[in-house]
């Protein structure tokens, strides 16, 4: 009786990680890459990302088949994300030995260069200028147009993403596209964008 129990229950898990796969492992480099953009640091997005594939996995249950299974894996990123900093916010620094230790070995070696290749490509694909200018804006304006100007999603997807209607993506994304308009000018025309 118990090996029959032990085999359904095995058939039910295998159904399981089966769906899971088929909803959640294709979202991953999007997730990594919003990530890498909320977070500015490869090593903490892998983290994210992983958090969030087992945040998703454990948390599989609760996820309706046939809804929108990259909406669901952000709103568990973002959350993630938001959860983490507001911790580390509440919490004092603390330094370990260890890190500072592998802090100075990365700083004397050559590898340190080799850390960084992530953030180099990000920082080179855009100039210091519209990098300074797209942080300055306001978080959830910010996350709008990383989400729809720079990943290329659709406002109905943005929207998904982030949790709020298309009519506040659309708002949120003129807004920002006109405080970087305002902000830019001057680089513009620097750049032979504007006469």
């Amino acid at each position: 009786m118990s090996n029959i129990n032990n085999e359904d229950n095995m058939m039910v898990n295998n159904i399981r990680e089966d769906e899971f796969i088929k909803e959640a492992l294709p979202h991953e480099d999007a997730l990594y890459n919003y990530a890498l953009k909320i977070s500015g640091n490869s090593d903490d997005a892998q983290d994210l990302v992983q958090e969030t594939y087992y945040k998703a996995y454990r948390h599989f249950d609760k996820f309706q088949t046939g809804t929108n299974s990259k909406a669901w894996m952000f709103m568990i990123l973002k959350n993630s994300f938001i959860n983490d900093y507001r911790k580390s916010k509440r919490e004092p620094y603390k330094l370990d030995y260890e890190q500072i230790q592998n802090f100075y070995d990365n700083v004397k070696s050559d590898r340190a260069q080799e850390n960084n290749l992530d953030k180099e490509f990000y920082n080179d694909l855009l100039d210091d200028e519209l990098t300074a200018a797209i942080d300055q804006l306001p978080t959830k304006m910010r996350e709008v147009f990383l989400l729809c100007d720079l990943d290329g999603n659709s406002y109905e997807e943005t929207a998904e993403l982030v949790g709020c209607p298309v009519g506040t993506v659309r708002s949120r994304l003129h807004r920002a596209r006109h405080m970087l308009q305002a902000t830019l000018m001057d680089y513009a025309k620097d750049k032979g964008f504007l006469n």
